[in-house]
């Protein structure tokens, strides 16, 4: 596939389910493209579509791997999506990110990602946990920074202030990832 091909696919209309899987399947046999994609999620958010963005999620999601590559350029593109349909997905990615670094502690993240990006990432989180958006992103952005904090003490504090300040305005998913994360800040005495 060339990048004129996945432009194409990505900008002839809204794409399904089974389309994106299609797609990811093409994406997966070819790594070079995956930043490909990620400009086209970046352009795409200019313009109000999602396309790339679910794309892109959905292949970071069997391939997280791939992200490395150019991941200063996906820390340094996060402050610049500004629609939900986009930074939805992307704070997914944050959090496969996240959990890769800090839960599974692989090896290949770990090695390949500087604090300076872990903090890009942070900085992001915190912005889409206290805006004023839908919930998926800031469930999202409260596991990430659940994470972060393990290296960044300052933001456990910072996390478990926000969490009790908005927990009776959440919806019920939202509240069940507060609860679960409050419970594990108060395991490490937070």
């Amino acid at each position: 596939m060339t990048k004129e091909e996945l432009h194409i696919a990505l900008s002839s209309g809204r794409i399904s389910k089974p389309q994106v899987d299609v797609l990811v399947d093409q994406l997966g046999k070819e790594p070079d493209l995956a930043p490909l994609l990620f400009e086209e999620v970046l352009k795409e958010d200019k313009e109000g579509t999602f396309n790339a963005a679910w794309t892109f999620d959905h292949l970071m999601r069997k391939k997280l791997e791939y992200l490395l590559p150019f991941f200063e350029t996906f820390a340094n593109g996060l402050s610049q999506l500004k629609t939900e349909s986009c930074i939805r997905p992307l704070a997914h990615v944050c959090e496969m990110v996240c959990e890769a670094y800090f839960r599974k502690k692989d090896p290949v993240f770990v090695q390949n990602i500087s604090d300076d990006q872990l903090e890009k990432i942070l900085t992001c989180c915190f912005d889409w946990l206290i805006s004023p958006m839908n919930m998926a992103p800031k469930v999202f952005s409260m596991t990430s920074l659940y994470y972060l904090g393990l290296k960044f003490p300052w933001v456990h504090p910072e996390l478990k202030q926000i969490l009790e300040d908005t927990y009776g305005s959440g919806t019920t998913g939202y509240k069940n990832r507060a609860k679960k994360t409050l419970d594990k800040l108060a395991k490490l005495g937070i």
